[in-house]
């Protein structure tokens, strides 16, 4: 095996079973969540603390400003580096997050798409801005197979599609059947919760820990650094957008502590269809300790 990855949705205690491994092994942790690259994004992604970074190497986190990107594309080039370096060091890459279109994409491999070109991306958010069905019925004819997949209030994702075709010629379908899947040997665990009601109660526990730590500070501090710019990826992240709001005076206390709820379950629920889709060597219950959950994962690895 050339990486574990430890994934699952949010708030089913990730962190705490690579931690507890890596208390067991030599390891070294690569961040598969696509919140966590971001600096000074801490309590709102449940960014490891201070102290667990220093208990031993974490790679991929605090990479980019919130004013950047970070894709998919971006994850596994910088995965495929960090493995072998990691394995060279004689210790176990800990693969750990809930961004399964990251790992999906690693397993499945990625299309060699073009880059951004920034005029035709201006041309095309002024047509979506005139007519945005138009422009999703568009991509239903060019690329029918995208255009059913991709939600018609998707605009980020419809304007790529677009962009692709108009630069390639090829729809970004035909595009993706062309991608290399990696030639690592990953072992896959997934931290299932065993309800829906479960996951919702740790996930407003979560919340309630958030606000204790200050996390409405920290989103006004991330809106200062983004000039309050809402339609960067960074402030797409569940509960950034909704304290956003709420500090713009669009919507009260309870209002935003509803709707940042209602945005992390729909991630998790999401996050829980993509590991009904994907494959796993091993399948862990969320609400068994962490030691059982080690001892579970041991054997796995054959290590006494």
């Amino acid at each position: 095996m050339d990486a574990l990855v430890i994934a699952g949705p949010t708030a089913a205690g990730k962190t705490a079973l690579a931690l507890a491994l890596a208390q067991q092994i030599p390891a070294e942790i690569i961040n598969m969540d696509s919140a966590l690259v971001y600096r000074g994004m801490d309590i709102g992604t449940a960014k490891p603390s201070v102290s667990e970074r220093g208990q031993l190497v974490h790679h991929l986190i605090d990479i980019v400003d919130v004013t950047e990107s970070y894709s998919a594309a971006d994850f596994v080039a910088d995965a495929e580096r960090l493995v072998p370096e990691i394995k060279a060091r004689g210790r176990l890459p800990i693969v750990v997050g809930g961004t399964l279109l990251y790992l999906h994409s690693w397993q499945q491999g990625l299309s060699d798409l073009p880059s951004a070109d920034e005029a035709l991306r201006v041309q095309l958010q002024q047509e979506w801005e005139a007519d945005p069905a138009a422009m999703h019925a568009r991509l239903c004819r060019l690329d029918p197979v995208a255009g059913s997949r991709i939600h018609p209030n998707d605009p980020q994702r419809i304007l790529r599609a677009l962009e692709v075709i108009t630069l390639t010629g090829a729809s970004l379908t035909e595009q993706q059947q062309q991608r290399k899947a990696t030639e690592l040997d990953l072992g896959v665990v997934f931290i299932e919760p065993p309800s829906k009601p479960w996951l919702h109660e740790r996930i407003e526990q979560r919340w309630r820990l958030m606000m204790q730590q200050g996390f409405v500070d920290e989103v006004k501090a991330v809106m200062q650094a983004t000039q309050q710019q809402l339609d960067l990826p960074s402030m797409r992240c569940v509960g950034y957008r909704q304290v956003a709001l709420f500090l713009q005076g669009e919507i009260d206390a309870s209002e935003m502590e509803q709707q940042a709820l209602s945005a992390t379950r729909s991630l998790a629920k999401r996050q829980l269809t993509w590991m009904k889709k994907m494959q796993a060597q091993l399948r862990l219950q969320a609400d068994v300790s962490t030691q059982k959950q080690l001892a579970q994962v041991l054997t796995y690895l054959q290590i006494e």
